[in-house]
């Protein structure tokens, strides 16, 4: 009975150091290989942030391979990213509250789903299975397609950006997102 006792109490003193000292550990080495970035954008009177991890392409061919099509992405590296605006916007045609979501997105050929969800899970691929993703489509607040754009140059290392565009004496601001030789444009406004 002894030895039973000790053998499990073994066994959570080992479980508790993987979970809060090996994750970490390995955690924080994977971004030195896929860095976070910060973007921000003066919309109006209000301000958009985009946070997220940028992998690098390396030689690999990145959509309908790496990041394969028709499934969802965490829309980078590491943590989801998380996009925060401090006022109520439009993505294309629809309204987008104040507040902070995470961001993923589907991607195919041609047209990519960009999805804003109201849950930030702390990592954005499961600890178990690192090809399923932490997503849950219950929190999915506000979905739009865009088309895909094709660059004449690679990206080496995904970016996410925003753009200002002048059409017809009006400006269009978007929300881009670019990696290899794939972009998306999502169009935004107050």
């Amino acid at each position: 009975m002894k030895l039973l006792k000790r053998l499990l109490i073994g066994m959570l003193v080992l479980a508790a150091l993987f979970y809060f000292v090996a994750i970490p550990y390995l955690h924080k080495e994977t971004k030195k290989f896929s860095p976070s970035k910060t973007t921000t954008f003066e919309l109006g009177d209000g301000e958009l942030e985009v946070d997220y991890s940028s992998p690098a392409k390396k030689d690999r061919i990145i959509f309908g391979e790496l990041v394969p099509y028709g499934k969802i992405w965490r829309t980078g590296a590491n943590e989801p990213t998380t996009f925060f605006t401090s006022k109520d916007i439009k993505i294309i045609d629809k309204t987008l509250p104040s507040g902070t979501y995470s961001l993923w997105t589907i991607p195919n050929k041609e047209s990519w789903k960009v999805i804003f969800n109201t849950e930030i899970p702390d990592w954005g691929v499961t600890r178990v299975n690192g090809n399923q993703t932490t997503h849950k489509a219950k929190h999915d607040y506000l979905t739009v397609e865009v088309p895909v754009r094709k660059l004449d140059e690679p990206v080496e290392n995904f970016s996410i950006n925003f753009e200002k565009e002048d059409q017809n004496q009006k400006a269009q601001e978007y929300l881009t997102l670019a990696w290899d030789t794939t972009k998306i444009r999502v169009p935004i406004s107050e």
